[in-house]
């Protein structure tokens, strides 16, 4: 009994701790190399060296702007990857990482009809994203 309550403790506090860095990342955590970014919400970077260029694969689904020398700020514009080069002043690579940008899972609702699907954001109120529904919308 008394191993059997330890091994749920310490499953609770493996739990809590993923809990916690969630939130303490908004959700936007580096994912196996990915960097996740969310539909419409910005994610700053700050960085240890000034940038001097900023590329971005694909400007329909990612934007990057130069807030300072040592400040970009991501935003997701579109559903999809791409990749974020970060240069220094000599063309030297400070960042090169590749970029998802995907809905805020945390504040959707799916509705399902037969082979319809619809999906709603309810922050705070529902709404339809008309990018992530399938079938008709009767």
């Amino acid at each position: 009994m008394l191993l059997r309550t330890s091994l749920t403790l310490a499953r609770a506090g493996i739990v809590s701790a993923a809990i916690l860095f969630a939130g303490a990342t908004g959700g936007q955590a580096s994912d196996e190399g990915i960097m996740r970014v969310f539909l419409n919400h910005a994610k700053v970077l700050k960085l240890d060296q000034p940038v001097s260029k900023v590329i971005v694969g694909n400007s329909d689904v990612a934007d990057a702007t130069v807030a300072d020398a040592r400040t970009i700020v991501l935003t997701g514009k579109a559903f999809g990857t791409t990749n974020l080069v970060l240069l220094d002043a000599d063309g030297n690579a400070l960042l090169d990482e590749r970029i998802l940008v995907s809905i805020d899972e945390g504040n959707t609702v799916r509705m399902f009809k037969q082979t319809d699907r619809t999906i709603l954001s309810c922050t705070p109120t529902c709404e339809q994203h008309e990018a992530l529904t399938s079938g008709s919308t009767n």
